[in-house]
Formats: structure tokens, sequence, C-alpha cells
């Protein structure tokens, strides 16, 4: 091939490379542009995961939130739950044996076999005491010493009877163990102990329980209530009922 026949490649004006060079300046902004905004959208992208992560901790946080059932104190009920369903037994109250008051009627077994009853003893003066449990010392010692007054009782116009809740054969063992010479009655199911007012709420060593009352009732040939002891010290006791029993 000949030179002349070989294109000759043309050549680049210069208005040409100008406009080269200013859409390359052009281009280099732009490119910038974009550079610069690709950290912000990271930066942007990271704070909401931040964000998002720390909402997350501090609603599985323990303790953070409570549940409005636990932010709001119990109702207070607005009554007491009554005895029966709680289970325990209210004490009844010592029945209120006002001097001059008709005696209450009983019927109840006694010691050796039978009954006895308010009115096998009309027409004359009756002291009922009444202790906690037969065999027991003070109970022993307050049962002996009306046995020992039982003469004067009789002389005075006065019929000794002694009460508890054990059983006719408590009664009998109690009676044969120490020489009993009055008769003991059984009330068992507190029928006349309750009447007499000599069942009721007692306390020991701080322990509060239902039981007998040691008390003791005077009776006149009326059948009216003349004297009532509570809460009795037997020292010497069986002696001031008998000298209530004669001044009557």
């Amino acid at each position: 091939m000949s030179k002349q026949s070989r294109k000759k490649s043309p050549k680049t004006s210069p208005a040409d490379k100008s406009a080269g060079k200013s859409g390359a300046r052009a281009k280099a902004p732009a490119k910038a542009a974009k550079t610069s905004a690709a950290p912000a959208r990271k930066t942007a992208k990271k704070a909401v995961k931040k964000a998002v992560s720390k909402g997350s901790k501090a609603s599985t946080k323990p303790g953070t939130a409570k549940p409005a059932a636990a932010r709001r104190p119990a109702a207070k009920s607005a009554k007491s739950p009554s005895s029966a369903a709680t289970g325990r037994e209210s004490a009844p109250r010592p029945a209120a044996l006002a001097e001059g008051a008709k005696a209450p009627g009983f019927s109840l077994p006694r010691d050796g076999g039978g009954t006895v009853s308010l009115a096998d003893y009309a027409g004359q003066k009756l002291v009922l005491f009444f202790y906690p449990k037969a065999n027991t010392p003070g109970c022993t010692k307050e049962a002996i010493d009306f046995t020992r007054l039982a003469a004067a009782f009789a002389d005075a116009g006065a019929a000794v009877l002694g009460v508890s809740a054990d059983t006719v054969k408590a009664q009998d063992n109690f009676r044969d163990k120490h020489g009993l010479a009055v008769p003991l009655v059984s009330d068992e199911h507190h029928e006349m102990l309750e009447a007499y007012g000599a069942w009721g709420e007692k306390s020991l060593y701080g322990r509060k329980f239902l039981g007998i009352i040691r008390s003791t009732v005077l009776i006149d040939h009326d059948g009216r209530i003349a004297k009532v002891w509570r809460n009795v010290k037997v020292d010497g006791h069986a002696d001031a009922v008998l000298a209530a029993a004669q001044g009557l």
C-alpha cells in the first residue's frame, strides 16, 4: 500500500479538546457528590439500626415496663370473711347470770348412773361448782374441800354438785380415787356450762382456747341466782361459799 493511499487520522480540533475538558470537569463534581453522599447514607442507616436496637432492648429489659394489673394495688375486700369461711369457731361469751334471775334448768347424767336435774332440789339451796377437768391438781383440791364441808352445807340447807365436761366414767374414777362425797355431773355437750356462763375463751401462756371457766353459782331456795363467783381461786373458796350459803 502506498503512503498516499494510507488515510490520515483526523486531528482533534481545539474546540473539541475544550469541550472534552469541560465535560470531564462537569463529571468530576457529580462523582464527588456521589462519593460524599454515600457515607451520609451509611451513617443514617447505622443510626436507625442503633435506635431500633436500643428500643428492643428497652422493651425486653426486666422491670422497665410493668403491666397495668401489677401497677394497680389490689382492691381491699369490703367485708371481712365470716367465721364459717375461715373455719374458726367464734368464742361464746359467758352468760350474764344476774343475781335474782331464775336459774337455768338442766337434766344431765351423773357419776354412779342416773340423772340429776334442777327440779330435784326444789325448795332448797344449791351450790354448783364448775371445774375444768377431773383429776387435775386444782380441781382435785376444790372437790376435796367441798367434800370436807359437805355436812356443814347440809346443815345450812344447801346441796352441792360438781360439774365438768368429763364423761361419766371419768367422774366415777375421780370420785373413787379421792373418796369424794358430792355428786359429779357430766356435761359433755356444754349445755349447762354455757347456760351458767362457765364455758368460754381462756388463755394459757399466750395461747387462746375454749374451755371451762372455773366458776361457782349459789342458788337460793326459790330457784333464783343468789351469788356468782368467776375465775375462782381454789384456796379458801369452799369456805367462802359455805359462809354465803349460811347467810341466805
